[in-house]
């Protein structure tokens, strides 16, 4: 049928006010900022609590919309040639013309309904049926008043099947979304507590529900739960019950949970029919009978049945299963918050967390219809029964009912906003995350913070290989001797707090950092190890001493400059380190001055010296071992003098990663490890087994096929020689992928193979060489650097050192953590 302006004022019972063009209208439009054809659109001006639609008319005839229905008067005059329909309610016209539009098809509609999974039952069903219909089905979870009509008015003479859903908050709303969906078959899914606020009790709410089903031919739902039975057959609906109970219409005999599917078993008229569904948790089982249920109604034959069971998809939307950050599991059920789809979550949580961590995040629980204190003790005992680790809490009720077990971790936010501004990326880490969350508090953000992303550049950061490295380190070193950590440059570019927090957790004795800004942010991290703070200036004493670290002092100057400080500040026996020159030339006390330093430390009471050290200039350099040896010499005979003169006894340290290995009798009281903890054996000694850190990845961001002759990027240095396939990667100078490995000097690794850099590097993308590489398509994931093509390597390619490639790695590079 085509509508125009007359013949929907007659559907809608409206007057028409003007009409200037009689076109054929198609599209309905409530919302100003979603015009697509506004020639064939008719505009809905509804209005809402903090919107009215009728301000939006003078914008939208601008766009083109020439066609409105509205229940307000307005000035003709402004909009010459547009059409206008005047109603008593535009939401109820709106209603009244898609009800109008759905009894024009004589076609087979599914009316699903529920306090949860409907949406998924109804994108299942269109994956099962879409093979055998043309399917015409509610768009996201479009079930409310206005969703509703705006779902129906899709359906057109080809559609064979249409399946939608029907949300409710109150009573009264199902029977004008009967009359809009007219159901032959429906479904009911299940009754929880969500939207429960408006209905007197449980037995109100199913009636209402049940409403959906007044015209239909067969309704299906559960039949264990004896109640909701003896409501259903009182209505006096035509049901299709499925459940374990002998008396159901769908039996179930067994269902049987493996490692990655389930193998269900029903009895239908006394014959079995077993099917797999690659799903293992319980919503997903229940929604398979449902649907299941639903064939066998539809008379669908079994064979078809069994083999589209097992193909069945995760729905990206209730409950959805998807890699998170730091390699979490990541549970979505972002888009509701009831007791009875928490128990299904939960248990979900259960299947999928294998032993592993457990943290919920949870929002308020709105308009279940139960007292709040009374309300959260439940959620409390599920959670507790669930052995969750972490709750995060999010909302003004929450917070203040709810009880966790001891030993768990307990975190409240008042909104969604303060935990995102909060929210760090080490926190998550080889866990199982469920987010759970009434729809008005946004937790697909959270989704987003905490889902992996895909198709970018990563640093992926290997903490298991931190670990490893350290240990590796302290095989050489005797029981007695510490270790300082250095997190230094954002910890060598993988990324200081995530870092030093598990160093933290692994018991080092200091972390080192360069500057005083790092460790303050060690600090808001919640790092409490000792921090020594190697490049002290005045100008960051308030940030050293606020935040307890601790500072070296390698001039008279500086010594001077921060003993006025502490003084004028009311500080005493504050711990410093004292830095010895011993032939790096860079920094430093000369031993010549150790003397002086002594009587001058004595002379006030502000410092308390922690240790003495001194840097090696050369220890991973077998030809420089004689003068290695002589700066070890110095320092100790320079050491021993400040002891001496101060009176006390101080740690000492001159041992970097190499000499580790290389000077093992250098150890003294501590050693400082750096480069080799991130992977790198800097004196290529072979005496370490060293993991790979650090591994840059990026991936092809198109394909281009070249003639001979034809240039690549700035300059047209790249030249191809014969005809090439030449892949453009997410990288460049901007990233820290340096110029220098431009013009073929560089290599990444594509599908295992080495793919040289043509043309120089861009500031975001670099361009390689792929033509002798099989298989390459945009998308494919590229390696930078790793374990199959080392930093040592690429560094040698640019001409320079594994440490100017690690700490050059830009921070707009995203840093993924994990463990194995």
């Amino acid at each position: 049928m085509k509508y125009t302006i007359e013949n929907i004022s007659f559907i809608v019972g409206g007057k028409i006010l003007q009409n200037r063009h009689e076109t054929v209208i198609e599209h309905l439009l409530i919302d100003s900022r979603k015009v697509y054809s506004p020639a064939s659109t008719v505009f809905f001006a509804l209005r809402g609590p903090r919107r009215n639609g009728h301000q939006f008319i003078p914008e939208l005839y601008k766009k083109g919309v020439k066609k409105f229905i509205i229940s307000e008067r307005i000035k003709d005059g402004d909009f010459a040639d547009a059409n206008f329909i005047l109603v008593n309610d535009t939401l109820e016209s709106l209603q009244r013309l898609t009800a109008f539009h759905r009894k024009q098809f004589n076609i087979p509609v599914i009316g699903i309904t529920g306090s949860n999974g409907k949406t998924i039952v109804k994108e299942w069903l269109y994956q099962l049926l879409h093979e055998k219909f043309n399917i015409v089905r509610s768009p996201k979870s479009y079930n409310s008043q206005i969703g509703v009509p705006l779902s129906v008015w899709q359906i057109n003479s080809h559609h064979e099947l249409a399946i939608f859903e029907a949300g409710i908050s109150e009573p009264g709303e199902m029977e004008r979304l009967e009359k809009i969906i007219q159901p032959t078959i429906g479904i009911l899914t299940n009754i929880g507590e969500a939207h429960s606020e408006n209905f007197i009790n449980r037995e109100e709410k199913l009636n209402e529900k049940l409403k959906l089903f007044t015209h239909a031919n067969k309704v299906i739902s559960k039949g264990d739960d004896a109640w909701i039975t003896r409501q259903m057959l009182r209505a006096g609906v035509n049901n299709f019950f499925w459940g374990r109970n002998k008396s159901s219409d769908l039996q179930i005999i067994s269902v049987e949970r493996k490692a990655s599917e389930t193998e269900i078993t029903l009895s239908y008229k006394s014959e079995p029919l077993t099917f797999s569904i690659p799903f293992i948790d319980d919503a997903s089982i229940e929604n398979a009978v449902s649907c299941c249920s639903l064939m066998i109604v539809a008379g669908i034959d079994r064979n078809y049945i069994q083999e589209k069971m097992q193909e069945l998809q995760a729905v990206t939307m209730r409950l959805e299963l998807i890699k998170g950050i730091n390699h979490c599991s990541l549970i979505n059920d972002s888009y509701s918050a009831d007791l009875s789809s928490l128990t299904i979550a939960l248990n979900f949580l259960d299947q999928q967390s294998a032993g592993s961590k457990r943290t919920v995040i949870l929002s308020d629980f709105l308009q279940t219809g139960l007292n709040e204190k009374k309300l959260y003790e439940e959620i409390s005992s599920l959670l507790n029964a669930h052995h969750i680790n972490q709750v995060i809490a999010i909302g003004k009720s929450i917070g203040r009912y709810l009880r966790i077990n001891d030993g768990a971790v307990y975190q409240f936010y008042d909104t969604t906003e303060e935990f995102l501004q909060q929210f760090r990326f080490s926190q998550f880490r080889e866990e199982a995350i469920l987010v759970k969350g009434a729809r008005i508090f946004g937790f697909e953000r959270i989704v987003h913070a905490l889902e992996q992303k895909v198709h970018q550049t990563v640093l992926e950061i290997n903490l298991n290989a931190i670990v490893h490295n350290l240990k590796e380190h302290q095989r050489f070193l005797e029981p007695s001797t510490n270790v300082m950590a250095m997190v230094k440059a954002f910890a060598y570019g993988s990324g200081g707090a995530e870092i030093a927090g598990i160093l933290q957790y692994h018991k080092v004795d200091y972390l080192g950092v360069a500057y005083a800004d790092e460790g303050v942010e060690l600090r808001k991290a919640g790092i409490n190890l000792p921090v020594m703070v190697l490049n002290s200036e005045e100008s960051t004493f308030d940030a050293i001493v606020e935040n307890n670290l601790e500072p070296d002092i390698y001039s008279f100057e500086l010594l001077e400059q921060f003993d006025i400080f502490l003084k004028r500040s009311g500080f005493q026996k504050y711990p410093i380190h004292i830095e010895v020159e011993t032939g790096l030339n860079r920094l430093g006390f000369t031993v010549y001055e150790i003397g002086r330093l002594g009587h001058t430390l004595n002379q006030t009471d502000s410092f308390e010296v922690r240790s003495v050290f001194s840097h090696l200039a050369s220890s991973e350099d077998e030809s420089q071992d004689g003068f290695t040896l002589e700066q070890y010499k110095k320092f100790l005979e320079a050491s021993d003098d400040l002891e001496k003169t101060i009176g006390y006894r101080v740690v000492k340290h001159i041992a970097n990663s190499a000499a580790i290995i290389r000077h093992p009798q250098l150890q003294m009281d501590m050693v400082r490890l750096g480069i080799g903890m991130y992977g790198v054996d800097a004196a290529n000694t072979n005496l370490v087994e060293l993991q790979t850190v650090a591994t840059l990845k990026s991936t092809v961001a198109q394909i281009k096929h070249l003639k001979a002759g034809e240039s690549v990027s700035y300059n047209r240095k790249g030249v191809v020689k014969r005809d090439s396939m030449i892949a453009t990667i997410r990288i460049g100078y901007a990233d820290g992928y340096s110029r220098r490995l431009g013009n073929g000097v560089g290599k990444m690794l594509v599908n295992g193979q080495l793919a040289p850099v043509i043309g120089t590097v861009c500031m975001d993308m670099t361009m390689i060489d792929v033509t002798d590489i099989a298989s390459v398509n945009e998308g494919d994931e590229v390696i930078v650097f790793g374990s199959d093509l080392t930093i040592q390597q690429i560094a040698e390619w640019a001409g320079t050192i594994p440490y100017e490639i690690m700490t050059g790695i830009s921070q707009r590079v995203k840093r993924v953590y994990f463990e194995e």
